[in-house]
């Protein structure tokens, strides 16, 4: 039986170091699938949101399997498909389109990618109060992941007030009210916290910089990142000078992976190997 053709995308602004497209097309290979993955930066094209209409169904005539979503597009796309996953539906963003029997059908594995991330890496941390930063696309898919895994009461600071309130009540609908409360104070917030996640692209190699000073870190505290280029922030830098635990953005970047690849081929992915060839790509560099 002839093994699927796969033909994938990323959709985001500002994406040339991603690695998504050598990370599924490298598991396309070690699958014998004929796998390409291609980048659809609105930067270099000078396009913004008001493009994607055009993208998506420009990536329809071409016969794409599916997109990736990322930064700024995750909610923006919402009003664009046919159907959204039970999980997508509920974080209110999505990061992956199939295109299937002529639908478009968005899912999140942001979500996913972020819970296994922190499974693996910060299982025994204490999670009675933690602190997020940014409230976007992937900060509503952490927040979920973060009250999921058990996170007791979550602070969400977020540059656009209003939309720090719709996530907190976004997640009320989910796991009851009380939960998750918009952050007012963050240095009141940073000395009672037990964990602070990063979900802005602050921190990145094209906006350098932290979102929380490094005055209000201190050593018990754990530092979880979704930011992988760099794979060592500022931010984490920060956090590990003082000895605090720490996960680095490349766990979320390579387990959403795994997720999405399964969605596009319909095959299974071995998530070591794509760890490994994450690891390896960022050693190379």
């Amino acid at each position: 039986m002839m093994k699927p053709r796969i033909l994938a995308g990323l959709i985001g602004a500002g994406i040339q170091a991603s690695r998504p497209p050598a990370l599924h097309e490298q598991e396309g290979d070690a699958q014998g699938l004929r796998y390409l993955y291609r980048l659809i930066d609105l930067e270099p094209l000078h396009l913004d949101l008001n493009a994607l209409p055009d993208l998506l169904r420009a990536a329809e005539q071409m016969h794409f399997t599916g997109l990736n979503i990322t930064y700024p597009c995750k909610q923006a796309i919402l009003p664009l498909l046919d159907e959204l996953s039970a999980e997508a539906r509920g974080i209110g963003a999505v990061n992956t389109v199939v295109f299937k029997d002529g639908k478009r059908i968005g899912h999140n594995t942001d979500c996913l990618g972020f819970a296994e991330g922190f499974r693996r890496n910060l299982h025994d941390v204490p999670r009675q109060r933690v602190v997020q930063m940014g409230a976007g696309g992937a900060g509503a898919a952490v927040a979920h992941a973060l009250l999921a895994e058990g996170v007791e009461q979550l602070s969400i600071f977020d540059v656009d007030g209003a939309r720090a309130l719709e996530l907190v009540d976004n997640l009320a609908q989910r796991f009851g009210a009380g939960r998750a409360q918009v952050g007012t104070h963050l240095e009141n917030a940073m000395a009672q916290a037990d964990g602070l996640v990063n979900t802005t692209p602050m921190g990145m190699a094209k906006l350098p910089g932290t979102p929380v000073p490094a005055e209000l870190l201190r050593a018990e505290l754990w530092v979880a990142e979704i930011v992988y280029f760099p794979l060592e922030t500022e931010l984490l830098r920060n956090a590990r000078a003082l000895g605090c635990r720490t996960l680095d953005g490349g766990n979320m970047a390579v387990f959403q992976a795994v997720k999405a690849f399964e969605l596009f081929s319909g095959q299974v992915a071995d998530a070591g190997r794509m760890l490994t060839h994450f690891q390896s790509m960022n050693t190379s560099l």
